[in-house]
């Protein structure tokens, strides 16, 4: 694969990392991976802030309602289909341009991944069951005596990695903590140059995204989350229901939350996203930061890009 950067444009949610993304679309050939675990799902539009049918449009998008929300994607698989992405999109004489903000694919990306076993279908079925009896703090308590290490990194309603440690156990017989411990990883699955879209002024993202919750909730976020709730197969502990807004919508439909106070812990687990993010960002030394909330910040991500795309 050719050794040429590709560029990354990183940045918390409501950074303005699409509009960037499509600003340097229009001004050279380029095509647009999206890095972002939620874009992933179909019939999951507006709570994504998935980018609209017209911004689609004007250039090519990767990695967007390629599966159904009572299916589950990987690490794994989005590094595998990335980089053949990136190669069948330089092949065309295009740039690839990552854009997203799931830190956990970017850190795939940047520092390899771990090799773990594939899924076991029998096994999961097994854990469902477990799991629809005791809840995932149950099996995150059996988790703690099993691999207290592992348990002590994922929160008690983690379903999900919950699970996932704990089939790994079953399927190896040793723990996930062990397993990363005596693994090496495998190399980049290609290098980046990382532009990243950062508030100086936290409190101005802080009103962005509470504006943007809104926009969504005006736009039929919450019919939205009816038509998922209304099809058998989906379920509260589900990856794609437990998406940041998703979770607290489905609360309200169940009837466990008010409407101001959906809409108020929908807007305070999206702040709380976008820490988590900022804290990993600072994490990569040698990214490129621009001012999100800079009337130019467009501008400056274009000018960065086409310097790096010419060099």
């Amino acid at each position: 694969m050719s050794q040429q950067k590709i560029i990354a444009i990183m940045g918390p949610t409501a950074s303005g990392k699409t509009a960037a993304a499509l600003a340097i679309a229009r001004e050279t050939p380029s095509e647009i991976i999206s890095v972002d675990s939620a874009l992933v799902y179909r019939d999951m539009n507006i709570g994504t802030a998935k980018p609209s049918a017209e911004e689609r449009a004007s250039a090519p998008h990767h990695l967007i309602d390629i599966i159904d929300p009572s299916l589950s994607y990987s690490v794994a698989q989005f590094l595998k289909d990335s980089a053949r992405l990136v190669k069948e999109i330089q092949n065309r004489g295009n740039t690839p341009i990552l854009v997203g903000g799931t830190m956990m694919y970017y850190k795939a990306l940047l520092d390899g991944i771990d090799t773990l076993p594939p899924a076991n279908a029998e096994l999961r079925e097994q854990l469902d069951a477990e799991m629809a009896q005791i809840g995932a703090p149950g099996l995150h308590a059996r988790l703690a005596q099993i691999d207290p290490i592992t348990a002590e990194r994922l929160k008690p309603n983690d379903s999900q990695r919950i699970q996932r440690a704990l089939e790994i156990f079953l399927i190896t017989g040793q723990t996930m903590s062990a397993l990363f411990a005596q693994q090496s990883k495998a190399p980049p699955a290609f290098p980046i140059h990382a532009l990243s879209l950062e508030p100086k002024e936290r409190h101005l993202l802080h009103e962005r995204i509470a504006k943007r919750f809104d926009l969504m909730l005006e736009q039929g976020f919450i019919e939205e989350v009816q038509n998922l709730k209304q099809r058998p197969e989906l379920h509260a502990n589900l990856p794609s229901i437990r998406c940041v807004g998703y979770r607290q919508v489905w609360d309200y439909l169940d009837g466990h939350l008010s409407y101001p106070d959906m809409r108020e812990r929908g807007i305070i687990a999206t702040r709380q996203l976008a820490k988590r993010q900022l804290t990993w960002l600072r994490s990569i030394p040698d990214r490129q930061i621009i001012d999100c909330n800079h009337p130019q910040a467009s501008t400056d991500i274009l000018k960065h890009a086409l310097s790096e795309i010419s060099n």
